[in-house]
């Protein structure tokens, strides 16, 4: 007695066509012939699964199988000889998933005679800039390695005089069909490699490949504002194409070197300077770096940055608009320039004794952080002996 076709794939009776399909691929890979050597039943359960799906796709052989069984279907899914055989009508969905499953292993995989042009390959170059390039914008030169159309035979591969030959063993169509049991097998062509055409005396430039490898000087314009990752893409300056096809894309990463001062977060700028223990406490200016370009730099590339009395390590001074260009719009980031307190060393006998007497005479008040630390370590103290 024939099996319920629903049953076979492992669907309920209202399944949609997804689910068909999804089921029909995973039982059509799990009893292929090719994958269960040795298994004697592959074949036939293979046979069954095609014979339910080929069925249950077709909207009027279903609606005829859900009405009247496999009465309903009779001679139009039970065998591959039959209606709904590889030769006969309605089978093509089948035959489609076949080409997405197996690619080159079945008929009508999508490969094709591929002689005619085809597009060259995409390039990728890595690029490292400085933050000042990143900063401004550049133009550079590029050294690119790719592959160029041989100019001796125009990218045939053939030697000059001749031409590539059809290849006799697929007659130029690139594949090959041969019979493998109950269904027909077609694969690339071995002798032409899918190319439909065979080199007899190849170009003594390129060796037959019909491209040399060379390197192309590109100039290239770099964006202000750029960051590590950014890529330009550069279309048709990739690898040449084959058979007079176009040149593929060149996509240019980038990456921003470590600056010796700056430190980028994003737009924003960072920077650490060390200030005079005399200004700090006194206040003051200092002078600042900023990257050629910004405006109030007035080619200097400096800029005056007040530090408040009584300025502290890690007092933060943020400089409006100092910072990177945001890429393609006129905005942009900030500086920040962080004070480092520097402590003077190898002072003099009489620096020292003008050291020992402020020391003498500073208030209380003039170190409140030190007092506040003092009456924290303090509670802390008396929480441990108990003296509070």
């Amino acid at each position: 007695m024939a099996r319920d076709y629903y049953e076979i794939l492992g669907v309920a009776r209202d399944a949609d066509d997804a689910t068909l399909k999804s089921a029909f691929r995973k039982k059509a890979m799990e009893h292929h012939p090719d994958r269960n050597q040795g298994d004697d039943q592959a074949e036939a359960r293979f046979k069954e699964v095609n014979e339910a799906y080929s069925i249950l796709s077709d909207a009027n052989k279903r609606a005829a199988y859900d009405r009247f069984g496999h009465a309903g279907v009779n001679g139009q899914g039970g065998g591959f000889g039959g209606q709904g055989g590889f030769g006969g009508q309605g089978f093509g969905n089948v035959e489609d998933i076949f080409s997405e499953m197996f690619g080159d292993i079945f008929g009508g995989g999508g490969g094709g005679r591929r002689s005619g042009p085809q597009r060259g390959p995409d390039v990728r170059y890595d690029y490292e800039i400085t933050l000042e390039q990143a900063y401004k914008g550049a133009d550079v030169e590029l050294n690119i390695p790719t592959t160029l159309t041989c100019e001796v035979c125009k990218g045939s591969g053939a030697k000059a005089g001749t031409k590539p030959a059809t290849c006799h063993t697929c007659g130029g169509a690139g594949r090959v069909r041969t019979s493998n049991g109950f269904f027909a097998v077609e694969r690339t062509c071995p002798t032409c490699n899918g190319q439909g055409q065979v080199i007899k005396e190849p170009c003594t430039n390129c060796h037959g490949h019909g491209q040399v490898r060379a390197n192309r000087k590109l100039n290239v314009r770099i964006p202000a504002g750029v960051d590590d990752g950014a890529r330009i893409r550069l279309s048709g300056e990739g690898q040449a194409g084959a058979n007079g096809g176009p040149r593929g894309d060149l996509y240019i990463f980038l990456s921003v070197a470590e600056h010796e001062i700056f430190e980028r977060d994003g737009a924003d700028l960072h920077c650490q300077i060390p200030v005079p223990m005399p200004t700090a406490v006194l206040g003051g200016e200092v002078e600042v770096p900023c990257l050629m370009g910004g405006e109030g730099c007035d080619g200097t590339c400096k800029l005056e940055v007040a530090i408040p009395e009584g300025a502290q390590t890690g007092h933060k001074v943020k400089i409006k608009g100092k910072g990177m260009p945001v890429l393609n719009s006129k905005q942009r980031g900030d500086l920040l320039v962080e004070l480092f307190v520097e402590t003077p060393k190898h002072l003099s006998a009489r620096q020292k004794e003008l050291m020992k007497e402020f020391a003498e005479i500073a208030e209380a008040q003039s170190y409140a952080q030190s007092q506040g630390f003092m009456h924290k370590a303090k509670r802390f103290w008396d929480d441990i002996t108990g003296t509070a």
